[in-house]
């Protein structure tokens, strides 16, 4: 505490002791955080003004009142001047959340001027005042202001009063002069009278890192019109002061700018008052829909009978990205599509919202039923279910929501028996597939994926398009489709999910989504669930559930028109089986974990390499299993020792799968582990020269892909088999990368170097999952394993 605080601390010791004093401290200081010039100086004063009831400065305050020219900063002192301007309150939020106000007077005597700052607690007491009163202000800090000039702060205790004892020939004489628009001067303050004919939305902008907003406001009287600019906190009061197109206003001390020879007015430390001020009525002129032609600055009235979502778009000019919506509003003549731009996307529009718009341009469109399209621009006026429509108006307006708010019935859908027609619809996702890209005619990428929907009555295919296409989709969600178009296919209806339709997921405590059966109901109606034993070749309409056992490394492989693939294989058991299952693309390319539950909806059965396999397709789903589903399913320990049944070499026979093989490894054949590999059609390859020579492809290969393999004879107390191990487990086998062994080894030419390590395998104990396969060239059975569970010496 220094020593200044000490002081004051003298004038109460008797009264409380130091913990209280700087408990009250603390208290006045957090009461009075959000604003600025509260210290710790400041609330000891008033902790002592509190207990003696007057404090020094009110008593200096009370005193001689200095002339506004003789104020200095640091001074505490009670001024008397002028009231020449008041601005309107500002609203701010501080860095601890906390919200406030403060605006600014303006103070004059013949000495000169100063700026006063009002908070929260001190606005209220303008109430009473206005421009043109000579007042007496007390407890206030003179500070240097942002600009240089004085600056007068009030504190929460200041007091504002009417100074009847004036004398007023030491005070200037207020004039609220009101300026017609039509005879503004360029660099001046004025005071006008309009009435405001447009407010467009407001925009953002940034400048030296920091984001600020601008909206210009139109106004006009009996002369003419201009435009009125509110920055920053001033476009608050819009919201604050409750403005609409139509209204009277009163500016005080609006600044008179020039700008490519056009006046305009921006708003900073002036005053708007809202009032019924003796200005001339406007009446906006309307036009109806059905009777657009090409023209500017139109206003329309109607329904948003077709909304688009958001848009964004890279300009030409300089490369940056913009935004559009495109929406139809309807009337009872007729439809036009309408665009608007930048910040307008961002006011909330819905289906069935009647818009009023202001402002807008007009021009030929080819591309719409009506011939024209509407666009707005920085100076549009845009207003949602605006008020003061006529009876007339609302009922025309109403008939028009409640036909393009209609939601259609799957069921009503499934016997459409015509082409492109846009329908709404609500239902659950479900047999969600992958995303498929494709190259169009053009040379463009395109990007579509498939969807199954249904509402309980009936259900559709969906096919989602390029952005939609990405989009993520939650399977058994609750969906709204505006806008989707149906198109007949071979044996049902589907709908298109193009650039013109809307996605929105439902919440499920919506009344929309509540009455949509539950998921599991419509997956009950749709699908057959089986066990893995029990699944046959061609099923449809399945699901199949189980555990992952086994997944091998992602593979990459060229496609014929040269792009990328990707295929995964994974093994699933549960308690009847175990069957193989391939994954391709963006399926393949997830990390796939031994032991998670996985459910797969709509996958395609066949039959591939003497067994049963599950192929995941465009319209197969793969799914979390829910916690009833998991608990069904037996856990990994249990299916390893129900799966993977543990047999002697003598036992085996030739369809086993999935056995537990311990062994030891002899004849480990070490001559030649890396097999060159052809990257286009996985062929063999044979050395010539320098060169790799595909036989099959005709063609020198530059970089083949190896194989890495290591043949070796199993034995255990019954006997012994062949058994090799490829890639992963050769690499495991030997506790090196193939990278590595490639390297060493001079692409395989040399096995030198690795000839020792192959060596130490004879004599290593596996304990290997395997499946046993027939080898027709040697007449025997041989052990192709999956994994290795353990080795040792």
């Amino acid at each position: 505490m220094d020593n200044e605080i000490l002081e004051l601390y003298e004038q109460v010791k008797d009264k409380l002791t130091m913990e209280e004093f700087q408990a009250k401290i603390n208290d006045i200081s957090k009461e009075n955080e959000d604003l600025g010039f509260v210290d710790d100086y400041y609330a000891a004063e008033q902790v002592v003004n509190n207990i003696l009831g007057a404090s020094k400065d009110d008593q200096k305050s009370n005193g001689e009142i200095l002339d506004i020219g003789d104020l200095e900063p640091g001074s505490q002192a009670a001024i008397v001047g002028m009231i020449n301007s008041i601005s309107n309150p500002k609203s701010f939020k501080t860095r601890k959340g906390k919200f406030g106000q403060v605006c600014n007077m303006e103070l004059k005597d013949n000495t000169g001027e100063i700026r006063v700052v009002l908070w929260t607690e001190n606005i209220k007491l303008l109430k009473n005042f206005k421009e043109g009163n000579i007042v007496k202000i007390t407890d206030v800090d003179i500070k240097e202001g942002y600009r240089g000039d004085n600056e007068a702060n009030l504190r929460p205790r200041s007091t504002i009063t009417h100074f009847k004892e004036a004398d007023l020939s030491k005070f200037p004489t207020y004039e609220e002069n009101i300026t017609d628009i039509e005879d503004l001067v360029p660099d001046t303050k004025a005071n006008i009278i309009a009435r405001i004919i447009r407010i467009p939305t407001p925009r953002t902008y940034e400048k030296d890192g920091k984001e600020g907003k601008v909206a210009s406001l139109e106004l006009k009287d009996a002369t003419g019109e201009i435009s009125y600019t509110l920055w920053n906190k001033n476009v608050d009061l819009i919201e604050e002061l409750g403005l609409d197109a139509g209204d009277s206003v009163k500016i005080l001390g609006a600044q008179v700018r020039e700008r490519n020879g056009e006046l305009s007015l921006t708003h900073w430390d002036g005053r708007i008052i809202k009032g019924d001020f003796d200005v001339p009525e406007f009446s906006q002129e309307f036009i109806k829909i059905g009777n657009i032609t090409e023209q500017s600055n139109i206003a329309i009235k109607g329904v948003i009978s077709k909304l688009q979502d958001v848009r964004t778009f890279t300009r030409k000019s300089d490369g940056s990205e913009g935004k559009l919506r495109n929406f139809d509003v309807t009337d009872d003549t007729g439809s036009i599509r309408t665009t608007i731009w930048g910040h307008d996307t961002d006011i909330l529009l819905t289906k069935g919202d009647i818009v009023k718009i202001i402002g807008a341009d007009a021009r030929f469109d080819d591309y719409t039923d009506s011939g024209y399209s509407l666009n707005t621009n920085f100076n549009t006026q845009i207003s949602i279910n605006p008020e003061n429509l006529s009876d007339e108006e609302l009922d025309i307006f109403n008939e028009i929501k409640q036909k393009v708010s209609q939601i259609k019935r799957l069921s009503e859908v499934e016997e459409y028996d015509e082409d492109g027609i846009e329908v709404d619809v609500i239902g659950r996702m479900f047999a969600i597939g992958e995303i498929n890209e494709f190259q169009r005619d053009d040379g463009s990428v395109g990007y579509a994926r498939s969807a199954k929907f249904s509402d309980g009555e009936g259900r559709v295919n969906l096919t989602f398009w390029d952005q939609k296409a990405k989009q993520e989709y939650k399977p058994g969600g609750a969906y709204k489709i505006e806008n989707a178009k149906v198109r007949l296919g071979m044996y049902e209806v589907e709908l298109n999910i193009g650039t013109s339709a809307r996605v929105m997921e439902l919440p499920e405590d919506s009344d929309q989504a509540r009455f949509l059966p539950s998921f599991k109901t419509i997956e009950a109606m749709i699908y057959t669930h089986k066990s893995i034993s029990d699944v046959e070749e061609d099923d449809e309409n399945l699901i199949v559930m189980g555990r992952i056992i086994d997944a091998s490394n992602t593979r990459e492989f060229d496609r014929d028109d040269g792009t990328k693939g990707y295929v995964k294989s994974l093994e699933i058991a549960d308690n009847s089986g175990s069957i193989n299952v391939t994954l391709w693309n963006e399926y393949a390319k997830k990390d796939w974990n031994v032991g998670d539950a996985i459910k797969f909806q709509d996958p395609q059965i066949s039959f591939r390499n003497d067994s049963l396999e599950i192929n995941v397709s465009r319209s197969t789903s793969i799914l979390e299993p829910d916690e009833s589903e998991i608990n069904d399913l037996p856990t990994y320990d249990e299916l390893k020792e129900s799966i993977y049944v543990p047999k002697t070499i003598e036992a085996l026979e030739d369809d086993d799968r999935n056995v537990r093989i311990t062994g030891t490894l002899k004849e480990v054949f070490g001559n030649k582990i890396l097999i060159t590999k052809c990257p286009n059609c996985g062929n063999t390859v044979n050395q010539s020269s320098e060169d790799f020579v595909c036989e099959f492809c005709g063609e020198s290969v530059d970089e083949p892909k190896y194989l890495l393999m290591i043949p070796a004879r199993l034995e255990d107390d019954t006997g012994e088999i062949s058994i090799t191990f490829f890639d992963n487990l050769a690499e495991e086998l030997l506790d090196m990368k193939k990278e590595e062994i490639i390297n060493l080894t001079d692409d395989g030419s040399d096995l030198g170097p690795m000839e020792g390590r192959i060596d130490d395998l004879n004599g290593l104990t596996v304990e290997v999952i395997t499946n046993v396969s027939f080898d027709d060239y040697n007449e025997e059975i041989r052990l192709n394993p999956k994994r290795i569970l353990s080795k040792y010496y």
